[in-house]
């Protein structure tokens, strides 16, 4: 659901720049609370699984794509705030190196796919965290369910922002019907997605889950006879394995892969953005964005470069911009430590 340039008056556009520098400014001083020099490296991964993962469009009904928007899985990974930052940089990728998200449109973008989808994925993931007991099934179909709700709920404030500053009239109630519909679709496959990645993390590192921090299991007793029994009132965090090189590097492989290869197979149907807008007529109102005309441009359909080794170099480009970031936080949330 990348915004292109055009859709929106300057005033709409400037005033949800001011929301996404401000929602950005937030999250760079929250987040320290949830980084640190362990646990960065994660952020950076999963900005650039994001990436990738983003250019795995699925068909969702005749002639209609979707892709992940990422917020919620995001969120429930390395924390809300970072989640934020996290779109932030894979939408400045995107939007600077491959002209996917239009410049001026750019806050709109960070404002819904980031601020929004994270806000509205980790309300929901905590809500239903708390009604089925916080055990890994509970995280799991938190997760599940907020990246399900992200997503319609994104799509709603977009037809509200178009309603109030676009640049072509619209139906309001029909579009919103509209973009509300194809959405519920992508979510149920934003769901699966999510529910599948977390669910795998958390078998393999679940101390790197800033949604599972916390999350207990029952102490087992064992007897003089060797016979076990679980303690029903005892319980005992979950341990917390080394620096997480190894994951780190087969995360990173996989994004490579999803990227690199799995993208050839992508759908080339308009994602739900731009069938809605093709249906409703506005999409005559979007605009050429002002780097189509880059190698990269549209994953490298404009320079006739493979989407393949576009997808590689976004990965790259996204694991080395956010992990600086995120490094660079989290340190300074460490050498804040040393100094109390």
């Amino acid at each position: 659901m990348h915004v292109p340039d055009g859709f929106f008056t300057l005033p709409v556009s400037v005033s949800a720049g001011v929301v996404a520098a401000a929602g950005v400014a937030v999250c760079l001083r929250a987040t320290r609370r949830e980084l640190d020099d362990r646990t960065a490296p994660m952020a950076g991964l999963v900005a650039a699984f994001v990436f990738a993962v983003q250019m795995l469009n699925f068909p969702v009904a005749a002639g209609t794509s979707g892709h992940l928007l990422g917020g919620a899985l995001a969120a429930v990974l390395v924390g809300p705030y970072t989640a934020v930052l996290c779109m932030a940089v894979v939408l400045l990728v995107q939007g600077l190196a491959f002209a996917d998200g239009g410049l001026s449109a750019l806050g709109v973008n960070i404002t819904l796919m980031g601020i929004v989808t994270a806000a509205v994925g980790w309300g929901v993931f905590l809500l239903v965290k708390r009604l089925f007991g916080g055990g890994r099934g509970a995280v799991v179909a938190g997760a599940s369910a907020g990246a399900l709700v992200s997503v319609p709920v994104s799509a709603l404030v977009f037809t509200l922002l178009f309603w109030i500053g676009g640049n072509a009239p619209i139906e309001v109630g029909t579009v919103a019907a509209a973009m509300g519909g194809v959405h519920v679709l992508i979510g149920i496959g934003e769901a699966l997605i999510t529910a599948v990645t977390v669910s795998t993390v958390l078998a393999v590192r679940p101390d790197l889950v800033y949604g599972a921090r916390g999350l207990t299991g029952a102490l087992v007793l064992r007897g003089p006879d060797g016979e076990t029994t679980e303690a029903a009132q005892e319980t005992r965090p979950m341990t917390r394995p080394g620096r997480p090189g190894r994951f780190l590097l087969s995360g990173i492989v996989l994004a490579a892969l999803l990227a690199g290869v799995a993208s050839f197979f992508a759908s080339a149907s308009p994602d739900g953005l731009e069938r809605v807008a093709e249906d409703a007529g506005f999409i005559s109102s979007a605009t050429d964005h002002p780097l189509g005309g880059q190698p990269l441009a549209d994953y490298g359909e404009a320079g006739g470069i493979p989407v393949g080794i576009a997808g590689l170099v976004g990965v790259g480009v996204t694991a080395v911009v956010g992990g600086g970031l995120f490094y660079a936080v989290g340190r300074r949330r460490v050498r804040a430590y040393a100094r109390d």
